[in-house]
Order: structure tokens, then sequence, then C-alpha cells
């Protein structure tokens, strides 16, 4: 789209967004469209309806996708392979049987939650998801509560860590355009991270568990077996299985935020071989080799039997990876028709406090096009100037920075993948989707600015 400009303003972009957003849940929950050919016709019509050039369109629709799709394709493989050697050898069942054990079976949702939070530190959010659910599952065959009560307050925690806390991308791009300081917003995020993932998460996910009781969903890594496990590894190993990607991910996040301090040098040799092997995907692939070994030879499964195995787990994610590359692909077209640019201009001088301005910006761009990277850079950067130049405090700063975060994960819906990968992944059509994980990150985001505006008032 070289040498094309929007022409239309904020108002008709958001309208057409609007409506393109009623059309898909129109087509999916009246109609019931599947949801890869829903988002696929929206994405063309909106795409139409937004005047990208003709010859563009097919571009921006299979780069968003294929954009998408390349990281998630790639984490709910690998994901997928070693949650299921982690299922079939018994792993998971050992570690959820020690899990309650120790914590008792009512405390096993805030268990779960707990070893997210301190999992969710190094690991994106995704990745950790994934990497995590076999167990979740394996607590919630072993009590036959509902699943949510389980998963929810799991994902709330990795949320809570990946939007708020360094050295995940988004906090950390906030801090440098606002010139926050790191370690103190370090500081601040994890004193809010658990009183914030209680309320939205551990207490939320008792709630939305009444409401909709429904069990576990038994296809996500293939069939589950029935035959008893005559040698399960041991709970160590089966804690080292889940360490090992974390440690390794923890490598390339912790060494980019010391690089974006200055404190080492990313022109080493010895720092780009070690972020590369912190690469999410590298380190899942790493992860599920040695599981292969450690986890596979352990059953005596070896060739064929050991490939099939793996090739189970792939099936039963394929409706996600597809849906949630297409859900990419629509959040993609919203960006390319200029609505960031158009509500960036309009929003940029709207009279309101800093602290407050920052966080509607990043709602409100959150809810046009999807992207929380999108919506918290944008935020940030049209703020920058104001924050950098104005009386403020270090901890202030640092409040503002926490606020625009908080606005950045407002709500998220079927313009944003990880809605579609939370829905597809705990087997929730999109309509309970919306009343459980989009009303989650709304009362995290809008917790999370409270905590932000009490710090911004106190310091």
């Amino acid at each position: 789209m070289n040498g094309w400009t929007q022409t239309m303003s904020a108002g008709p972009l958001l309208s057409i967004a609007a409506v393109a957003v009623l059309s898909l849940l129109v087509l999916i929950i009246r109609f019931k469209m599947h949801a890869f050919l829903a988002l696929m016709l929206v994405s063309l019509l909106t795409a139409l309806a937004t005047q990208i050039p003709i010859d563009a369109i097919v571009p921006t629709l299979v780069n968003s996708f294929g954009g998408t799709l390349g990281a998630v394709a790639l984490l709910v493989g690998l994901g997928a392979m070693l949650g299921k050697l982690v299922e079939h050898s018994g792993g998971a069942k050992a570690l959820s049987d020690k899990m309650i054990e120790v914590f008792g079976e009512k405390r096993a949702p805030f268990a779960l939650g707990i070893a997210s939070l301190l999992m969710g530190f190094p690991i994106f959010f995704d990745a950790g998801l994934i990497v995590m659910l076999p167990i979740i599952f394996a607590v919630s065959r072993r009590l036959g509560g509902p699943i949510l009560l389980y998963a929810m307050p799991a994902a709330a925690a990795f949320s809570v860590m990946h939007v708020f806390l360094p050295p995940h991308p988004g906090p950390v791009s906030a801090s440098e355009l606002y010139n926050a300081n790191l370690g103190l917003l370090l500081l601040t995020g994890v004193i809010i991270a658990f009183p914030l993932w209680w309320i939205s998460g551990y207490m939320w996910g008792k709630v939305v568990a009444k409401r909709h009781p429904f069990p576990l969903s038994k296809g996500l890594f293939g069939d589950i077996s029935d035959d008893e496990v005559t040698n399960p590894p041991s709970v160590g190993v089966v804690i080292s299985m889940l360490m090992l990607p974390l440690v390794l991910i923890f490598m390339n996040t912790g060494l980019n935020s010391l690089r974006s301090i200055g404190a080492v040098d990313s022109d080493q040799l010895w720092f780009q071989l070690l972020s590369a092997l912190g690469n999410t995907p590298i380190a899942l692939l790493i992860s599920t080799l040695v599981a292969m070994l450690v986890l596979g030879r352990r059953q005596g499964m070896e060739g064929n039997a050991l490939e099939k195995v793996l090739d189970s787990s792939l099936g039963p994610i394929c409706s996600v990876v597809l849906i949630t590359g297409a859900g990419g692909m629509f959040g993609g077209v919203l960006r390319a028709s200029g609505i960031g640019d158009a509500l960036s201009s309009s929003l940029s001088d709207i009279g309101l406090p800093i602290i407050l301005a920052a966080y509607v910006i990043a709602v409100i761009m959150r809810l046009a096009q999807g992207s929380a990277t999108v919506a918290l850079v944008t935020a940030a950067g049209l703020m920058a100037p104001a924050v950098i130049g104005g009386d403020f405090t270090s901890m202030q700063v640092v409040a503002i920075t926490l606020a625009t975060a908080a606005g950045s994960v407002f709500a998220g819906h079927v313009n944003d993948s990880g809605f579609w990968l939370v829905g597809r992944l705990l087997g929730m059509d999109v309509k309970t989707t919306l009343k459980t994980w989009t009303v989650q990150q709304a009362l995290e985001s809008v917790v999370g600015f409270i905590f932000a505006y009490i710090i911004f008032m106190m310091f």
C-alpha cells in the first residue's frame, strides 16, 4: 500500500469497525457460521468498506493472517506436543495429585493461579498458558469441577504478568517512551500483581465457574487414554520439564531488559546466541525434544509409537490455530485501514488529566483494532511529550506507565487473536468467551487503572 493514504475520518472508520464487529458476532452466534469463515468474510468486507486499495486487499489479509499464524502455530503446535508428552507419560496426573495433596482440593484453583503468576514472570502469556494447560486439565479431571474454576485464575495470572511487569515487551516499551525507571516499575508491578490477580482472576474465576459450569473438553491434546500408567515420571522430573522453557525464555527476556538499560552489548556473539536459544519457539522446541527423551523413552515409546503420540496432539489444535490466525487477520485489516492514525490525531488533545488520558486512549485503541501492543505503544507515543515535559515524580511516571498498560488490555474481543486463542483452548464458544474472558480483561484493566491512579495520587 505504498503511497496510499486513508482519507476517511475517525468517525466513519469507527462506525465501520463497530458494524464489522457486530456482523461477526451475528454470523457466528445467530447464524452459526464457522468462526474461521466468518472472520475471513468480515475481514474482506471491512477492507473494501475502509477503501483499502483493491490490489492491496489480498496481501493485507494474507500478511496479517501469516503474521499472527507464524507465532501462534509454532507456540500452540509445540506446546500441544509438550503437553501431550507430559499428559501421556502420567506426569500431569502425578503433578496434579501432588498439588492437591499439598494444597488441598479447595485451594487447587488458588495454587494453580500462584504457580502461573510465578511462571508468568519470564514467559509470555500465550506460551505460559500452553505450557500450563496439561496441569490445569489434569487437576480438573482429578477433581471433576468446572474447567473455568481452574483455568481462569491461571490464564488471568499470565495476563497480569504479561501486561504489567517487565521484562515483558509492553511495559518495557512504555517505560522507554515515558523515561520511566524500569527497576521502580518492576518493583511496583510486583506489589500490585497479586491483589490485581486475586480480584480479576481468582475471584472472577469463582464467579464464572458458577455461571458456566461446563466440564473439561477432552479433545485438546488428543484422546485421553484410560490405560493405567505403570511407570509415571516423578514430580521433580515433571517440574523440570515445565521449568526448562521458562529458564530458556528468561534468558531472552532478561537479556533484552539488560540491553534496554545499556547493561550489555547486544552486538556480542554470546548475547545473540543466548537470546536465540531463549526465543519462545526455540525454547519450546528444545523443551519438546528433551521431553521426547525423558518422558517418551521412560514409557518405552520409540519410533512409530512416539511419533503417533505426538501426531495425536496436532489434530485437535488445527481449529485453534486457524481461527486465531483469522482473528489476527481481522485486527490487521483494521490497523491497515488507518483507524489507529485517525484515532491518534483526534485523541491527542482531549483535555483530560494525563494519567486518565493515557488510559482512555489505550482503551479506545484496544477496542478499535484489537492489538494490546499497538494500543500501548500508540497511547504511550501520544502521551510521551506531555509526560516527559510534565513535573512528575518518578513514581507518578511509573503510575502513568501502569495506567497505559491497563488500558491496553481492556475487554479483548473478536478483533484480538488472544480472544480466540483462550476461547478455543478452553473449549468455549464465542458467546461464552465474551461473557468470561472479555469481562475478565475489562475487570483486570479497570482494577489495574485504579491501583495506578492510587499510586499516582499518593506519590
